[in-house]
């Protein structure tokens, strides 16, 4: 699904009148994204009238209009949930191509965090948002501190003072509204437009985006029939094609759907990140003839070939390729690997599914913190989906015998805990140096990982070794 530059424009809906600053935070956000090859692009969030100016090394400059206020009828493929509305932005978002030689970038006096030549330590988190969603009859207390602790997350993540963000998806949960008598989630916004962005993402992760530029991978709630429009509104770094801001359920060929890209790290020709657009995939193997097989396999292949020459490659999608999640119907018999993108993959390199310059991969989905190695040729596989989320059950000890994410990856290695927290990672001399932390910045385990080989130490109580 490779587009042209040339097909790329920038949507301009119709607008509506800007309100006044929400009550749920500031004016604006500001941040800074990383696309196609590490280009940096600032993004601000604002409910003024018009984009701020941005002070480039000196230089004041007008920033363009990504996308204007707007309310978004509700979308007629998105009736599960109870009293579905529609999605009001109130605010406008505004964006600017930083030039590679950018030294310092202000946004009314507020410096912004700029790409570094050698990034060196790198924060890795997902799942972060708080859930209300009648249709599971989980209300989540997202007041709550130790319940619905990404504020703290964020927080301690910020304070390690990294030099990159990875988030691996999923940033929006409350979809519908709270519960009648729940005081958890009482008052709560809810829907897919800025109020319930805003309180799940903006505001709690605004200390790490003051920290680093991110690099954003979009999860299975951000498809169209969920929180896609908010994505292309704020999230993802490129221009916004033709048809694909998931406005209208008509077009969700075009809007569930984007071109995997590169980013390297930093400066770095021996170390690149593929971003690969799982959100619309399912768990079951993709039919050859069907267009999300036509669309991944495109993109699969570009990106393997864009990477050919680089000697370590980290391999980045929501949907883990080769986790497992906990079965709370069948412990014994836990969830494996994604069977849709293992479908694509196993069609392209069968012996282990991804090119061997592939050294991990980099996930969320599943709401713990997984780490699992093999005896057989795969990668590593890291999920960091316990960002905030409502977590998931821990697996069986001991884990199950004899169970395999993909067919012939043979577990060597299982570290696993349904701890709030994050992750980071450290560049060492032979490799990587990876550091797991819950909610509060209390070290729960530690990784090293050089090439393909990688171990963890155990995590009480809620670990499996093998």
């Amino acid at each position: 699904m490779r587009r042209t530059a040339t097909s790329i424009v920038v949507m301009i809906l119709a607008g509506c009148v800007l309100q006044s600053a929400p009550p749920n935070g500031p004016a604006e956000y500001h941040f800074v994204v990383l696309g196609p090859d590490g280009v940096a692009v600032a993004r601000v969030i604002t409910v003024n009238a018009q984009c701020p100016a941005i002070d480039i090394d000196g230089v004041p400059r007008a920033m363009t209009v990504r996308m204007p206020p707007a309310t978004i009828p509700v979308r007629p493929s998105r009736t599960d949930l109870p009293a579905p509305k529609a999605s009001a932005f109130p605010v406008l978002t505004c964006e600017m191509t930083l030039p590679a030689a950018t030294t310092r970038a202000e946004i009314g006096g507020i410096a912004l965090p700029l790409p570094k030549a050698s990034p060196k330590r790198i924060v890795v988190l997902g799942d972060t948002g708080c859930l209300v969603n009648a249709s599971y009859q989980v209300f989540q207390s997202c007041d709550d501190a130790a319940l619905w602790p990404f504020p703290s997350v964020a927080n301690a993540a910020a304070a390690m003072t990294p030099d990159l963000v990875i988030h691996v998806g999923d940033y929006h949960y409350r979809e519908s509204a709270c519960a009648e008598g729940n005081v958890g989630c009482l008052g709560s916004p809810w829907g897919y437009g800025w109020d319930a962005w805003q309180a799940d993402f903006f505001q709690p992760a605004r200390s790490l985006h003051a920290a680093a530029p991110w690099i954003v991978v979009r999860g299975n709630h951000e498809s169209c029939n969920r929180a896609g429009q908010g994505w292309w509104r704020f999230l993802d770094p490129r221009p916004v094609a033709p048809r694909q801001d998931c406005n209208a359920a008509a077009d969700d060929d075009f809007g569930n759907y984007s071109d995997a890209y590169v980013v390297p790290l930093g400066r770095s020709t021996e170390t690149q990140f593929i971003v690969f657009d799982s959100s619309n995939v399912g768990v079951t193997p993709l039919n050859p003839a069907d267009l999300m097989y036509r669309n991944y396999k495109s993109e699969m292949e570009y990106a393997f070939a864009r990477t050919a020459q680089t000697p370590r490659v980290f391999f980045m999608s929501h949907h883990p390729v080769l986790g497992f999640a906990a079965n709370p119907g069948k412990p014994e018999t836990p969830y494996p690997g994604n069977a849709g993108l293992q479908s694509v993959m196993s069609a392209l390199h069968s012996s282990a599914l991804v090119p061997a310059n592939v050294v991990a991969m980099l996930s969320g989905h599943n709401h713990l913190f997984e780490f699992t190695s093999f005896s057989t040729n795969f990668p590593p596989q890291f999920i960091a989906g316990n960002g905030g989320d409502w977590l998931d059950q821990p697996f069986p000890v001991p884990f199950p015998p004899n169970q395999q994410p993909a067919p012939g990856a043979v577990v060597a290695e299982l570290v696993a805990a349904n701890r709030f927290g994050f992750m980071t990672m450290d560049r060492a001399d032979a490799g990587w140096l990876i550091r797991v932390w819950d909610a509060r910045g209390a070290l729960m385990s530690t990784c090293t990982l050089a090439d393909r080989q990688a171990t963890c130490t155990p995590i009480a109580p809620s670990t499996v070794i093998r």
